[in-house]
């Protein structure tokens, strides 16, 4: 692993907030990314984009799993109910933007059920997979939470103005509304309260689990830039 939850200096910090602290480099260099400057700018390249949304979409099955095993795992009924809500959110209002997508940039269908996916593709299916199958919510947490508070990170320039064009706007303010935002406070709240509760070699793989996500999504997107063809 590569933190435990030993190393902690500051404990004046949440748990989310320090495992975020642990991960800066990473996080930073994803929330600042390129292809986002591009996003905002409505300037990324239409091979880009469509790479960067056919991978993105192969998401969707494992992480409404992992929301399942977190509904499942979960030790509150409030909570239960709160996870459920977002899960339907996700099916509904992004599911449909990458649909309106894939139309307006004429992704055939066999790429958007069964495309080639790539390696950074597969480690994060395979990272949202192992933390489901831990039972475990605060480990279910530790990468839901990754997930979500970093694409609400990097969508959060309140100065920026919108692209013109939905495929790049919509992204953005499907990730930087207020009930967006403040679904992500709680998440946070519900991995600080349950991941500072367990013990040390628990904390310690939540922090694995954070660790690795953050490195995970700023690799994807890396390697957006070096698109697959969907011909």
């Amino acid at each position: 692993m590569n933190n435990t939850f030993d190393s902690r200096k500051n404990t004046s910090l949440t748990f989310t907030e320090w495992l975020r602290e642990q991960n800066q480099e990473n996080w930073n260099a994803a929330i600042n990314h390129r292809f986002i400057d591009e996003l905002f700018a409505g300037s990324v390249a239409n091979d880009v984009l469509l790479h960067y949304l056919v991978q993105d979409y192969q998401f969707i099955d494992r992480f409404v799993a992992l929301l399942g095993a977190a509904i499942a795992s979960a030790d509150r009924f409030e909570s239960r109910v709160r996870l459920t809500r977002f899960t339907a959110m996700l099916v509904s209002d992004e599911n449909t933007y990458f649909l309106r997508s894939f139309d307006q940039l004429g992704l055939a269908a066999r790429h958007r059920t069964s495309p080639t996916l790539t390696a950074p593709t597969m480690a994060f299916q395979d990272l949202m997979k192992e933390a489901a199958e831990s039972r475990d919510y605060a480990q279910c947490l530790s990468v839901l939470v990754v997930a979500e508070w970093i694409y609400l990170s990097w969508a959060d320039r309140p100065s920026a103005t919108l692209p013109p064009q939905f495929i790049h706007a919509e992204w953005i303010t499907l990730h930087n509304n207020a009930g967006f935002a403040e679904t992500i406070g709680w998440l946070r709240a519900e991995l600080d309260r349950t991941g500072a509760a367990q013990d040390a070699a628990g904390q310690a793989r939540c922090a694995d689990l954070f660790s690795r996500a953050v490195a995970l999504e700023r690799a994807f997107f890396d390697h957006v830039y070096t698109p697959l063809s969907y011909d």
